[in-house]
């Protein structure tokens, strides 16, 4: 199912280029456009890419969560249903090949952000960190792709899905320092899932996170959030499954 999940993305290479190209581009365009406008220490691409790696994983997402839909609604499930293969290996193998295009994908942004001028400071112990924080964001997220998917009635309405995750970011310290928002945009800001991981990323590469503390400060609650999406995406899943083939 892991290598029926790959070869299916090669298929469908208009959505991982979109899942990539789309926020190369904005991280372009935030550099180079608006960048000079924003306060930040240091150059602006050092502040703005954890927010843009976080993104392409959210717009990977949405292909996860039409590649799911599209399982459940054209009756390929009742086939494998007659071969001895685990039941819950289908959603799991969309998971992990959501994982293999995340890593591919967020790779190439970081070789583009590497050219356009970011220098992260960290060492081997902060780059193994950083990729662990990535590593179960995105299996958090892929896990939730797939219970919308699950959800979700057509693959279209499943791939909807990324407009959420590409809207949490925006609304974050991933452009621009919370100090710098409207009051009531601040509190949503300082609180929701995507400010830690960004503030979490952005401590290990660059030595400290756009408030002034160091990764750990924000690390727990980065890692907390990954693990409650997870385990009740995981659990959501399951049953959903069981619920839409008995």
């Amino acid at each position: 199912m892991i290598r029926r999940g790959l070869v299916t993305s090669l298929r469908n290479p208009e959505a991982f280029f979109t899942a990539v190209a789309l926020p190369v581009a904005l991280m372009l365009l935030f550099v180079y456009v608006f960048g000079g406008a924003m306060s930040t220490d240091g150059a602006y691409v050092d502040y703005v890419l954890p927010g843009i790696i976080l993104l392409c994983a959210g717009f990977g997402a949405g292909t996860t969560a039409a590649a799911v839909a599209h399982d459940m609604t054209n009756g390929i499930i009742d086939r494998f249903r007659s071969m001895p293969i685990a039941a819950g290996s289908v959603i799991v193998g969309h998971v992990v090949a959501s994982m293999a295009r995340n890593a591919i994908a967020t790779t190439l942004v970081i070789a583009v952000a590497l050219l356009i001028g970011w220098r992260p400071s960290a060492g081997p112990d902060g780059w193994l960190a950083a990729v662990g924080v990535l590593t179960v964001f995105v299996l958090a997220i892929s896990w939730l792709a797939a219970t919308v998917g699950l959800v979700a009635r057509t693959p279209e309405s499943a791939n909807a899905f990324t407009m959420v995750l590409a809207f949490l970011p925006y609304v974050s310290t991933a452009f621009v320092p919370a100090d710098t928002l409207p009051v009531a945009l601040r509190g949503f800001a300082e609180n929701q899932p995507m400010t830690p991981l960004i503030e979490t990323l952005r401590g290990l590469w660059m030595g400290q996170s756009s408030t002034g503390q160091a990764a750990g400060d924000h690390a727990w609650w980065a890692l907390g959030w990954c693990v409650v999406i997870l385990v009740a995406s995981a659990v959501a899943s399951a049953r959903l499954f069981r619920r839409r083939t008995s």
